[in-house]
């Protein structure tokens, strides 16, 4: 069964609401074309409004609960999801890009070209998955959906480090 199909089936309602709307993060999995894409940007638009509202000294450990919070719930929820759907990875799970891409602006200064340029970075190393990005996809289930962006985010945070350490494409 194509993951296309397995989404459009009533196998989906089997899945707890909880893990369909964590693992989809609250329906921004199911837009297209992209729905990972689409869970970066939701991410990074909800970052952005909470940074907004949080004192700078601080936005590194709000930044990093919401990470433990999102992994700590998206691997029981994409586990859940994805047997429901029985697809290894379906398409529509983007509660890994949000981790990532939180993980990604970890220690970074909110603005719009740190937001933008950190998007650009976790899209390309979640697209690419250089070593060992790739074999954590292997890891079961729910695991497996969110560790490999995790090393993703991983990636991006050290290439989004040495663009501001270097003042890379920032003024």
């Amino acid at each position: 069964m194509s993951e296309v199909t397995a989404e459009r089936t009533p196998a989906v309602r089997t899945a707890p609401l909880w893990s369909t709307l964590v693992a989809t993060f609250f329906g921004a999995g199911r837009l297209r074309p992209g729905p990972g894409t689409w869970g970066s940007a939701a991410a990074l638009l909800i970052w952005a409004m909470v940074a907004r509202w949080t004192p700078v000294p601080f936005q590194w450990v709000v930044l990093v609960g919401l990470a433990l919070l999102t992994i700590a719930t998206g691997i029981p929820a994409a586990t859940r999801f994805a047997r429901a759907l029985q697809v290894k990875d379906p398409p529509s799970v983007v509660i890994d890009e949000v981790a990532g891409q939180w993980i990604t602006m970890l220690f970074v200064p909110v603005s719009w070209r740190t937001l933008l340029v950190g998007f650009i970075l976790f899209r390309a190393f979640d697209i690419l998955k250089p070593p060992p990005v790739r074999q954590l996809e292997r890891l079961p289930e729910g695991t497996g959906i969110v560790m490999d962006d995790i090393a993703a985010g991983l990636y991006a945070q050290l290439v989004m480090q040495l663009v501001l350490r270097f003042r890379l494409f920032l003024p």
